[in-house]
């Protein structure tokens, strides 16, 4: 039996009913590879972490992704419940849906496609990819060490290329459609809760809008609204008028013509939450009215022009699809959807989400989200240490942390694992602890670094 460090095992434990037993011992086994492994995760190059602590064949390890009968979506609804646990139960969920197209060339690889990467792309130029988009559902924890809230993934789907569905006899379904899917799981899982849902340009469609207004008892969606938006008035009252009743009313002007009517004295000013946790001095128009699209129906919502009075960002709109909404609280929780850009570049350099080599149906399927969501497991489990112990943050001459990031994060775990997993067994325990202290610990944080 694997021994686990006392914080993991009562909630690594937890993922065990989505396996058999001997399936879930590899699991773990993989899982303390992915954490102690640095570089690439395949399966070899874990397994070569491992070495004498993985028992059996080496391809019992791949057959976990490619062979095995066990399923993700148990393993997201325990993840969903430990991140949700953290969040206060009268508050609202803050999840924010981005994307992010990991490159994974290959011949035979499932479910690749060529993607626009936002990572490396300008207004002016376009870096195409060829690998997986994943459109990841995550959600924002505020953590008592932090400053800025920290976006945990939860929840997270493949998109396929359209000749990919076709061929496989599956409707095709855009990235807007995939989120609408895990937006509905999760409110089908927690029926209590109040989420709000953050989504950049991509995913600030109208029919993700129309989905939030059915579902606006559990679901609100703050996203990017186009300067040219068609709106309108809500519908006349239509007494005595035979037909069918007028879903709107007269149009009203354009969200770039209205701010430019008003100009800056018809502008409000405020403090806002800002990117990183910080505050900002910012003027904003808003107002409200029906987005339209034909046949399609209308959807209420509050649109918010924003002036960053110090010009380091440019001028935006935003929409929400409650309009009982403040323009304040709109502009603060939007700002907060940054940290999803944060957790994909902490995922690629730390843990080597763009190195997985997977290329069959099954291992693609699982390999991606299971990375992704070590990124949060690696998360409560620092956050559980936090509570009875210390953490001392790395220090330079030159350079000083005030609050730990997610490298000291996976630091702190990776010598918990070292410690009280791979130095615990009797084959290393002893020979471990005849080392002078000062020589282990120097050891141990020499093997617990991150790069």
């Amino acid at each position: 039996m694997l021994t686990l460090p006392r914080v993991a095992q009562p909630l690594l434990e937890r993922f065990s009913g989505a396996f058999t037993q001997p399936t879930f011992q590899r699991v773990l086994l993989l899982l303390v590879g992915a954490i102690l492994t640095m570089g690439r995760r395949t399966v070899t190059h874990m397994l070569g972490t491992l070495r004498s602590l993985a028992p059996g064949h080496y391809s019992s390890y791949h057959r976990v992704w490619s062979c095995r009968l066990w399923s993700l979506w148990p393993l997201a609804k325990v993840l969903s419940t430990l991140v949700l646990a953290l969040v206060p139960a009268d508050a609202p969920v803050l999840v924010t849906l981005d994307d992010t197209s990991p490159q994974h060339k290959g011949k035979h690889v499932y479910g690749k496609g060529r993607h626009h990467d936002a990572c490396r792309s300008s207004h002016s130029h376009i870096v195409w990819v060829w690998g997986h988009k994943w459109v990841v559902l995550a959600v924002l924890v505020k953590f008592p060490w932090a400053s800025r809230p920290w976006a945990l993934p939860v929840l997270t789907a493949l998109y396929r290329p359209e000749e990919l569905n076709t061929k496989e006899g599956r409707r095709h379904k855009t990235p807007p459609q995939l989120a609408r899917g895990l937006l509905a799981v999760l409110i089908h899982w927690f029926p209590q809760r109040k989420f709000i849902a953050l989504g950049d340009g991509g995913f600030s469609s109208h029919e993700l809008a129309r989905f939030a207004t059915r579902h606006r008892r559990h679901l609100t969606l703050i996203g990017r609204l186009h300067p040219q938006a068609r709106l309108y008035a809500p519908p006349p009252a239509d007494a005595g008028r035979r037909g069918r009743p007028r879903v709107k009313g007269h149009r009203l002007a354009k969200p770039r013509d209205k701010v430019q009517q008003a100009g800056t004295l018809g502008r409000t000013p405020a403090t806002v939450p800002w990117y990183g946790g910080a505050t900002r001095a910012i003027s904003y128009l808003s107002a409200t009215g029906l987005w339209y699209n034909s046949g399609h129906g209308t959807v209420p919502l509050r649109w918010a022009f924003v002036q960053d009075q110090e010009g380091t960002h440019r001028s935006e709109y935003f929409f929400c699809t409650d309009p009982a909404m403040t323009p304040v609280s709109l502009i603060g929780w939007f700002t907060g959807r940054w940290s999803i850009e944060v957790t994909f570049q902490e995922v690629r350099f730390h843990l080597g989400f763009g190195t997985l080599r997977s290329w069959c149906k099954n291992s693609v399927l699982r390999a991606g989200p299971c990375l992704l969501g070590l990124f949060s497991v690696v998360c409560l489990l620092f956050h559980e240490h936090l509570r009875t112990h210390r953490v001392a943050l790395p220090t330079t001459s030159w350079y000083a942390k005030t609050e730990p990031t997610f490298s000291d994060a996976l630091a702190t775990v990776r010598g918990l694992f070292w410690r009280e997993t791979v130095f615990a067994r009797p084959a290393h325990h002893r020979a471990f602890q005849k080392l002078p202290t000062p020589l282990r610990h120097l050891l141990l944080d020499q093997l617990a670094r991150t790069g």
